[in-house]
């Protein structure tokens, strides 16, 4: 068996598979969000291991998984989330930044205004914005007592949270391209961290950050007194999209997906080269490197997908589980004009709006429950189609098929909805967790027990939704949207970031 730690933005995922790709233990929890100001997001990194090791150690008691069985772990993750721990223990030196976290907002708009968002643009192929983890580092070692020293002389490193992971497990700090791609601080083409870009955010010590490795391979073994037992190789690491998009069986050029989880993020397979410009609205990234070869991916980041849901039922208390959001969403015939831009955190792809803010518009007396559960849904798939419009355009391809997976994915009506205003079918993932199988798959490659070939053969889906609306209908509900979204757009200056 192959265990996939699937190291998410509110809780962790644990899957065993077979060689076959199929599913043989699991186990999930969430864990506490903590948000101390407006637009900041903290993860609390003991509770966040905690919990990794608890469902780690559930998923292997549910698959019946003894000592001897396990052949290699893989490890996937959010991304761009700031981790600092001290080296020599593994204790945190202070929350963990979130990628949802805005308070580099104002730090992006300083070096934006300086000129330096084309330099930052054609080394690493992202843009300047808080959702990335250059200006979380630089944060933290001016606003935490002593840590520039500490990680000056080797008393602090960083790192996102497979590197955390990574170094619980196995005492090695390391991470992986397609995770150093979201920093900031990596240049995509040179493949190794930018001395540039370390200096412009905020003098980050090099030492203090990890080794890249290929994704495939070698990252160390587990210490049998942490994983239960369990000492095997750790042979694959991708952050949790990249992984999504290896899962889902993308492995050549134009093949892509979208990831429905917290966020969304549609990925395109771009080759082995990155593009010589990158395209508007959107990022370019690494999605994965195995041995020398490097491939690449077009991206859009969709911030607040799923986490819209969870606010439904943590924030507002109107849904006791995500389940609820289908039968509410399909009791209306329509959505009676009532529209919900859940920026809030900011808008991703292809607006980048650090400054936007959550929006409902269209309510009247007789809006409830369910047109809040309906606007929540169909925000996702208007959100999906704004970034496959930019992806086409970039690409100059339209899209025949969308592969889905993730949690959402189990809502039918949200799938069948996504096919009507994207035009195209909307192929499921058989297995949702695709993220965590694609994890699984990198580790197998990795430790020698499956092939590239068998993962290129792996795709299976479970459903596949057609559309049923008319392009006049389609273009109707896209305009009902775009009216809200430009309501939902605000002035720079109204996100605290003190």
């Amino acid at each position: 068996m192959i265990l996939a730690i699937d190291q998410g933005t509110t809780g962790t995922t644990c899957l065993l598979f077979d060689l076959d790709g199929e599913p043989c233990g699991r186990a999930y929890r969430e864990f506490t969000q903590h948000f101390p100001r407006p637009a900041w997001v903290e993860h609390d990194l003991a509770e966040l291991w905690e919990v990794t090791l608890a469902v780690a150690g559930e998923a292997l008691e549910d698959a019946g998984c003894a000592v001897g069985e396990l052949e290699a772990v893989g490890v996937t993750n959010q991304r761009e989330t700031v981790c600092v721990w001290d080296p020599s223990t593994g204790e945190p030196l202070a929350r963990a930044i979130v990628w949802q976290d805005r308070r580099g907002a104002a730090r992006c708009d300083e070096l934006r205004g300086q000129g330096r968002e084309a330099l930052v643009r054609a080394r690493t192929g992202l843009i300047l914005d808080p959702y990335f983890s250059g200006t979380k580092i630089e944060w933290l070692l001016e606003h935490t007592d002593g840590l520039r020293e500490k990680a000056r002389d080797g008393r602090a490193v960083f790192g996102t949270v497979d590197s955390y992971v990574a170094f619980m497990l196995t005492g090695e700090h390391v991470t992986d391209p397609s995770n150093a791609s979201r920093t900031l601080l990596y240049d995509i083409h040179r493949g190794c961290w930018d001395p540039e870009l370390l200096e412009l955010f905020g003098d980050v010590p090099e030492r203090a950050l990890p080794e890249v490795r290929p994704s495939i391979g070698t990252f160390g073994t587990t210490r049998a007194d942490v994983l239960f037992g369990h000492a095997v190789p750790l042979s694959g690491i991708a952050g949790d999209q990249q992984a999504a998009l290896y899962g889902q069986s993308c492995l050549d050029q134009g093949q892509g997906k979208n990831t429905y989880g917290t966020g969304s993020f549609v990925l395109q397979h771009a080759g082995d080269a990155p593009p010589s410009e990158p395209p508007e609205g959107l990022l370019s990234t690494v999605a994965w490197q195995i041995g020398a070869r490097t491939s690449y991916a077009l991206e859009a980041a969709i911030f607040v997908t799923g986490a819209a849901v969870q606010w439904l039922r943590d924030g507002l208390g109107i849904i006791g589980e995500a389940a609820e959001t289908e039968t509410l969403a399909a009791s209306l015939e329509g959505n009676d004009g009532v529209h919900f831009v859940p920026a809030l955190t900011g808008l991703g792809s292809p607006h980048w709006d650090p400054y936007a803010r959550g929006t409902i518009t269209g309510l009247t007396r007789g809006s409830g429950r369910a047109h809040l559960a309906r606007a929540t849904l169909e925000a996702i798939a208007f959100q999906t189609v704004d970034a496959v419009r930019a992806m086409e355009a970039a690409s100059r391809t339209p899209l025949r098929e969308l592969k889905a997976d993730g949690g959402a994915t189990v809502n039918d009506w949200l799938m069948a909805f996504q096919a009507d205003v994207l035009g195209v079918p909307v192929s499921v993932a058989e297995v949702a967790e695709t993220t965590a199988l694609g994890a699984a798959r990198l580790a197998g490659v990795g430790a020698g027990l499956i092939s590239q070939q068998d993962v290129g053969r792996g795709h299976r889906a479970r459903v596949v939704h057609e559309p049923r609306i008319g392009a006049d209908e389609r273009e109707s509900l896209m305009a009902g949207w775009h009216g809200a979204l430009t309501q939902a757009r605000a002035r720079p200056g109204t996100i605290g970031t003190s």
